[in-house]
């Protein structure tokens, strides 16, 4: 089967969703849980792993199997939105946290795109979702989410989210960044992609950047983001007055580490006398 060439429109600014219009037939794909609103006339089939063992072929078949998406953190199940009705019908996916939707044709991209493993929103029935494991063992060892990504593939159109700010960069043959592991949303194939260490154990325990930067070489598109979602779960968890947070101190550095906020986080003995 075919790809589906879907209508879209992406609204919102910082807590976006997108709405996608599908003809008679067409279908979409999510994640499960994405979902926002649909018209009536759209029904909705929650596949397990790559929905392939269910009797159908074709498009089903093409989904990812249930031991792949396991790899790579998601959900077992995907669901299919496809629409029933004789005339056009829309459905809507919701970011899950502050950030951009980001419209990527495949087909202008080559066909496939590398991305951050819980990046993927949606997309037309018909693209593949695949796992991309970086050639490096020790990627895989100290890489963290830049280890394991997700591949996109085919002709359609596939929706990512990133958190926080995008940028979208292009780099030439040989060109080089250095960024944040998980600050990389996706990336084209051709780019190289490597992690590399930091070096000054000192940089690592107290500039706050961790022990290893993602290296991307071009040439090739990358798109970043300026918040990723650890980043903003770690800061929200380290906050909480379970974890010893304490408001009054917002904003405090001497407050911070007068209290033993700044070593008892290194350290993990802050609180423990």
């Amino acid at each position: 089967m075919g790809m589906d060439v879907v209508d879209y429109e992406i609204k919102g600014s910082e807590m976006q969703f997108v709405e996608v219009e599908l003809d008679p037939g067409e279908a979409a794909v999510g994640e499960a849980g994405s979902m926002f609103f649909m018209d009536a006339g759209i029904g909705m089939d929650t596949v397990f792993g790559d929905g392939s063992q269910g009797g159908g072929g074709g498009f089903f078949g093409k989904l990812l199997g249930a031991g792949k998406r396991l790899i790579t953190g998601e959900s077992l199940f995907t669901t299919v939105y496809t629409n029933n009705a004789s005339q056009k019908q829309r459905v809507a996916f919701g970011a899950p946290y502050p950030g951009k939707i980001l419209p990527m044709d495949l087909k202008q991209l080559g066909g496939m795109l590398i991305c951050q493993k819980d990046s993927f929103l949606c997309a037309a029935r018909g693209v593949t979702l695949g796992i991309a494991l970086q050639q490096k063992l020790s990627v895989g060892f100290f890489g963290g989410e830049g280890f394991i990504m997700q591949k996109l593939e085919g002709d359609g159109l596939a929706f990512v989210h990133a958190g926080g700010t995008v940028v979208r960069r292009e780099l030439h043959p040989g060109q080089t960044l250095m960024v944040d592991t998980g600050c990389v949303v996706a990336y084209t194939p051709n780019v190289n992609f490597e992690i590399q260490y930091v070096g000054k154990i000192k940089t690592a325990l107290f500039g706050g950047e961790g022990l290893f930067f993602a290296k991307l070489t071009g040439p090739g598109t990358i798109w970043l983001q300026s918040l990723p979602f650890s980043r903003l779960a770690s800061r929200v968890f380290a906050a909480a007055p379970q974890m010893g947070g304490r408001g009054r101190e917002e904003g405090s550095v001497l407050g911070g580490i007068a209290t033993g906020g700044l070593l008892g986080g290194i350290l993990g003995g802050g609180d423990d006398e």
